[in-house]
C-alpha cells in the first residue's frame, strides 16, 4: 500500500427512458452525466500528531471529527473487517454509528445528511479500520433531486478508501484522471451498494452501478447490461426544486394499473419498446453527420413519446409541465427523469443548437425559479487522480 493523498470522483445519473414502467417488467435505460461528486482522502502521518478522523462536507458547510479511539470503542467489529469482502451494516450497528454522528449538532434543516455520514463511517471503518485521516467531499449534483447524488457519494468514497488499501490494484504511476481496473470497479461498486443500503434501505443498485461504470446501462427484471454509447448526447437538466415522495408515486402507478389493467399494460409495453429502441440507436455506429442528425431526431421522438406515457401513468406535475412548455417554445424536446412529481427534467440539446438559444432557454427557466445544469451524457464512471500528478 502506498501512503499519501488520493482524489476520486464519480458521476451522477439520469434515467433516459423507462422509469416507473421498469417496476412492471419493462426495460429502462440509465446514463451517467458529467456532473461529479469528488472526494479528497489523506491518511495522517505519524508526524502530523493528529489521531483524528475528519470529514468535511464542503457543499453543506458541515465538519465532523472523531478521535480514532472513540470509533474503535463503538465499532470494534467493523475495524477488524476485510476491505476485499463487502459486508452489510446491521440495524444494531447503525444505531451505534448514529451515536458517533450525534456527537455533532446537525441543524434540523440538514438532518437528511445523517444517513450519509453513517454510511461514510461504515465504509471508512470497514475499508480503512481506525486510521486517522482527513476526507473532504464536494459535489456538482443537487441533493435529493433524483440525479444519484447519494450513489455518487458512496462510489467516490469507496473508490478513494480502496485506492489506499491493500485490496486495490490501482496503478499509481499514471497521470491525470484515470479509470479503475475491472476488479477494483467491481469491489468499489459492491461497497457503494452497502452504503446505499444504509441511506435508502432497499436500493435497486442501478444508481451506484451507473456511477461506478459510467456510460449507459439497460436494466430489466433485475438484470443490468452495460451499453457503450456511439453518439454524443448533451442535456439541459432542469431541477424544479419540487420535492416528491417516490414511494407514493410508485404506489400511484400501481393503483392506476389495478384500475385499468389492460390500458396500463399497453402503456408499459410501449415504454419497453421505447427503451429497447433507444438503447439500440445509442449503440449503433454513425458513419456521417447525416446519420448522427437522424439518430438525434429519433432520440428526441422517443423522449417525447416516453414523456406522454409518463403523463398517462399520472406522474407528471405542474412544475414539469412548465418546463415542457418553456422548452417547446424553442422546439426542444423534454421529459421528466426519475420518479416525477417534481424533481428533474431532461431537455435534449441538439448538436447544431446555438449557444445563444441555450442561454435564452436557461434564462427563462431560471426566471421560473428552477436550477439549470448542462451535462454530457454517458461519460466515464469512477475515476482516480493522485496528489501531485
Amino acid at each position: 500500500m502506498i501512503m499519501g493523498e488520493v482524489r476520486c470522483r464519480a458521476p451522477g445519473k439520469i434515467i433516459l427512458a423507462g422509469e416507473h414502467a421498469v417496476v412492471h417488467g419493462s426495460a429502462a435505460v440509465a446514463a451517467s452525466i458529467a456532473l461529479y461528486t469528488s472526494v479528497s482522502f489523506r491518511l495522517h502521518q505519524p508526524s502530523d500528531n493528529d489521531d483524528t478522523l475528519r470529514l468535511h462536507l464542503m457543499d453543506v458547510g458541515l465538519d465532523f471529527s472523531w478521535p480514532t479511539g472513540r470509533i474503535k470503542d463503538i465499532l470494534p467489529d467493523s475495524v477488524n473487517s476485510i476491505a476485499s469482502s463487502p459486508t452489510t451494516c446491521s440495524d444494531e450497528t447503525i444505531k451505534f454509528i448514529k451515536t458517533l454522528v450525534e456527537d455533532h449538532k446537525i441543524p434540523e434543516s440538514q438532518i437528511g445528511i445523517v444517513s450519509g455520514v453513517i454510511a461514510f463511517l461504515w465504509l471508512y471503518t470497514c475499508i480503512q479500520g481506525n486510521k486517522p485521516a482527513t476526507v473532504s467531499v464536494s459535489s456538482e449534483l443537487p441533493l435529493g433531486s433524483g440525479l444519484g447524488s447519494s450513489a455518487a457519494f458512496c462510489v467516490s468514497i469507496s473508490g478513494a478508501l480502496l485506492a489506499l488499501s491493500d485490496s486495490s490494484k490501482v496503478d499509481f504511476s499514471r497521470e491525470g484522471w484515470v479509470s479503475f481496473g475491472e476488479k477494483d470497479q467491481l469491489l468499489a461498486n459492491k461497497w457503494a451498494f452497502e452504503g446505499e443500503k444504509i441511506i435508502h434501505g432497499k436500493p435497486s443498485g442501478i444508481d451506484n452501478t451507473v456511477s461506478t461504470y459510467g456510460n449507459l446501462i439497460k436494466f430489466k427484471s433485475g438484470t443490468l447490461t452495460c451499453i457503450k454509447s456511439n453518439m454524443t448526447l448533451k442535456m439541459l437538466i432542469t431541477n424544479t426544486k419540487v420535492g416528491r415522495n417516490t414511494k407514493a408515486l410508485v404506489a400511484g402507478v400501481s393503483e392506476r394499473k389495478n384500475r385499468h389493467p389492460d390500458a396500463m399494460t399497453s402503456v408499459f409495453t410501449a415504454v419497453d419498446s421505447i427503451s429497447n429502441e433507444l438503447a439500440s440507436i445509442i449503440q449503433s455506429s454513425s458513419d456521417d453527420d447525416l446519420t448522427a442528425l437522424t439518430k438525434e431526431q429519433k432520440v428526441a421522438e422517443l423522449m417525447e413519446m416516453n414523456q406522454g406515457l409518463l403523463k398517462c401513468m399520472g406522474v407528471s406535475h405542474a412544475s414539469i409541465e412548465m418546463v415542457l412548455r418553456t422548452t417547446l417554445k424553442y422546439k426542444l424536446t423534454s421529459k421528466l427523469t426519475g420518479a416525477g412529481g417534481g424533481g428533474c427534467v431532461l431537455t435534449l440539446l441538439p448538436a447544431l443548437l446555438s449557444a445563444a438559444v441555450i442561454d435564452e432557454v436557461i434564462e427563462e427557466l431560471e426566471q421560473c425559479g428552477f436550477q439549470c445544469l448542462i451535462a454530457d451524457i454517458g461519460g466515464n464512471g469512477l475515476e482516480i487522480c493522485f496528489n501531485g500528478r
